[in-house]
């Protein structure tokens, strides 16, 4: 890879990609109607703002597991773990992609956007990569608060404030992470197993792991239909989200009676599924009726 692409892989930028489509799905539904000029750009800045926050917060857990990644067959790739990036511009890229983001969303959106999103970066750079993530087996269940952060992010970046439908947008993705990253970890078990990382179905096997999947996806059901009981939405997105839970259930279900890597990496892929057009969901219901 050219110098260029090496940094913006750091970034994960299919990662950065669902990150930033969450949070411009919290500033739309902050947005009573069709949004002013002024909404526009506030909502411009604030998504690359957030955009260059979640890109150092990346490319500083590149940084922290490089070591991990270069054991496992789906991050040995990264710059940092084949050892194309030095420590000093990892972590110097990262400063400074932190730093630019939280200034722009300090002088362009509004200070409490920015400490919410810098409160991110600390949450997923430090508490889950360096404390959580090499120490419990639960370290994705809490370590996916940072993760859950970003439609508040864009509701508070519209609004100044964190209102309860962005605690409800909040819970759906919090929910939603276990699941989707245990369904990743149980068909490379192996590499985690290698990399000495405490993934749930290293520690406490295949059928407790798959036994949890089924559980997170019927609570997930429930809060799913939240947007709908609070008023947020309407039958466009109940309708959307009842067949999207089912599915995951399904699949969960599946997974939980008769496990198979093939099975695991289709859940695992409906699991984005499910997020994206829930929230595109979400964004259609607030616009149509």
């Amino acid at each position: 890879m050219s110098r260029f692409a090496q940094f913006y892989a750091l970034t994960k930028p299919r990662v950065i990609q669902l990150i930033v489509f969450c949070a411009v799905i919290g500033m739309v539904l902050a947005v009573p109607g069709a949004p002013s000029a002024d909404d526009l750009r506030t909502a411009a800045f604030a998504a690359f703002g957030i955009w260059l926050v979640a890109g150092a917060a990346a490319a500083f857990n590149c940084l922290i597991e490089k070591g991990i990644d270069a054991k496992m067959r789906r991050t040995a790739w990264r710059p940092t773990a084949r050892g194309e990036l030095s420590d000093t511009q990892t972590l110097v890229f990262s400063i400074v992609l932190c730093a630019l983001g939280s200034a722009l969303l300090y002088a362009t959106v509004n200070p409490l956007t920015m400490w919410l999103t810098f409160a991110t970066f600390v949450g997923y750079a430090i508490i889950y990569t360096v404390v959580l993530k090499p120490r419990t087996p639960q370290n994705i269940v809490i370590g996916g608060a940072s993760g859950a952060m970003p439609p508040v992010l864009g509701w508070a970046a519209m609004r100044g404030d964190v209102g309860p439908e962005a605690l409800v947008l909040f819970l759906i993705i919090f929910l939603w992470t276990p699941p989707h990253f245990w369904a990743l970890a149980l068909y490379r078990v192996e590499d985690y197993r290698k990399s000495g990382l405490p993934m749930l179905p290293v520690t406490h096997g295949s059928e407790f792991t798959r036994l949890q999947i089924l559980l997170y996806t019927l609570v997930l059901g429930a809060a799913c239909l939240l947007p709908f009981a609070i008023g947020m939405s309407s039958w466009l997105y109940l309708v959307t989200a009842l067949v999207l839970s089912a599915g995951f259930t399904w699949y969960g279900l599946r997974l939980w009676r008769n496990y198979s890597d093939t099975l695991a990496r289709k859940t695992f892929r409906f699991s984005l599924i499910h997020l994206s057009v829930l929230f595109a969901a979400l964004l259609l219901d607030h616009y149509l009726l």
